[in-house]
């Protein structure tokens, strides 16, 4: 027998599952009738419309016979007839999507008047003394509403001229890790320092300045090829798009296109390929020419052959600037010169590829589930 809390735990749990299914019966029958009003009005108002132009022009018609109107008479009441009955029907749209409107105003106006949860320092850093330098000591990160956190106690440190990678199963975290650096969220706990300075006391328009994000969904804005690039950098002049297309290995398909630098881009990037769009925005990250690149994922949906192509351009041009990449394939960090195995939101490993290899059984599971035995010590 159930205790006398358990039982009455069973019973408003019933009666809430009760009240949600009559809460959304209520609003689908109100939604149908809506919409079925809505499918009705239309032809309703056009048949009013239509069935009164044939009635004027047939007792209209009788009085010309009769002598008692002119046709010119007729013309014009009808089309004041016809003025009248259009803007009747256009306030009767109006009214019905007059709720609508105000409801979406209300919705909108409460996102504009939530608050950050990034809030601005009240004395900001505009200056600092190392470059190219992100640590993170102890940082932890909980959604808002979680139980759990879903970093936990996370520490690196990524250095100018040196490759960061990180990797781990799904929902470890990755993402979430990276969006700390730019301050896209505030760590609950712990520090994140970018040039010796934690980013919540660093001014944002410097921050912002030394970090170049390629997201792991590019996205690219309508317009053209060269106006994209220079969202990265608004000066930069068209050798420094061709040698940022170079590396990122777009070059070829952006000299294809008829206009070259000034091809049409449609918002989103839809009328170009997913890979293309990875390696415009890879393209638009390097015109920038920061002191710290993020790579969320950013290779993806390349290829190996032009995957193995693009980081050996990168590692080639960038000398001097910290690199941290976010990747699933073993292909594209083994060569990294610290490689960050995430699981669960912690670090479970960190060190080189092949001493990951030795000392990580996450990263070695990992490696077994992509690479053979060969690839895995030629990686």
């Amino acid at each position: 027998m159930p205790k006398a809390g358990e039982l009455f735990f069973v019973q408003i749990s019933d009666s809430h599952i009760g009240f949600n299914k009559a809460a959304n019966a209520d609003v689908t029958e109100t939604t149908t009738s809506v919409g079925r009003l809505m499918a009705s009005l239309f032809p309703i108002v056009m048949f009013i419309l239509n069935l009164t132009s044939v009635a004027v022009l047939w007792f209209g018609a009788h009085r010309i016979d009769a002598g008692q109107m002119q046709i010119g008479s007729l013309t014009a009441f009808l089309t004041y007839m016809i003025q009248i009955l259009m803007s009747v029907m256009m306030a009767t749209f109006l009214l019905v999507q007059a709720p609508r409107a105000i409801v979406c105003a209300d919705r909108i106006q409460e996102v504009l008047r939530t608050d950050s949860s990034v809030e601005r320092s009240t004395a900001p850093i505009t200056e600092v003394r190392s470059h190219g330098t992100v640590e993170l000591s102890g940082a932890t990160f909980t959604y808002p509403g979680a139980d759990h956190p879903v970093l936990r106690d996370i520490s690196f440190t990524a250095g100018p001229g040196r490759t960061t990678a990180i990797i781990g199963s799904t929902g470890a975290g990755k993402s979430t890790l990276i969006s700390l650096i730019p301050r896209l969220f505030d760590a609950t706990a712990g520090a994140v320092r970018v040039d010796g300075v934690e980013v919540r006391d660093l001014d944002q328009e410097v921050l912002w300045s030394k970090v170049a994000l390629v997201p792991q969904k590019p996205y690219l804005f309508s317009g053209t090829v060269a106006s994209n690039l220079r969202y990265g950098n608004p000066d930069a002049t068209d050798e420094e798009m061709w040698q940022a297309l170079r590396i990122a290995q777009a070059e070829n398909f952006v000299r294809a296109m008829p206009d070259q630098l000034d091809a049409p881009i449609s918002q989103g990037g839809t009328n170009v390929s997913g890979g293309q769009r990875q390696r415009l925005s890879i393209a638009r990250a390097l015109v920038k020419k920061p002191e710290i690149y993020i790579f969320d994922d950013s290779f993806s949906a390349l290829d190996v052959t032009t995957d193995a192509r693009l980081r050996a351009a990168l590692k080639a041009e960038i000398t001097d600037a910290a690199v941290i990449i976010v990747g699933q394939r073993v292909a594209t960090i083994a060569d990294a010169d610290t490689i960050l195995v995430l699981e669960d939101g912690a670090i479970v490993g960190q060190g080189t590829h092949e001493e990951l290899l030795a000392t990580c059984l996450t990263y070695a599971e990992i490696v077994d589930s992509q690479l053979s035995a060969e690839e895995a010590a030629a990686a």
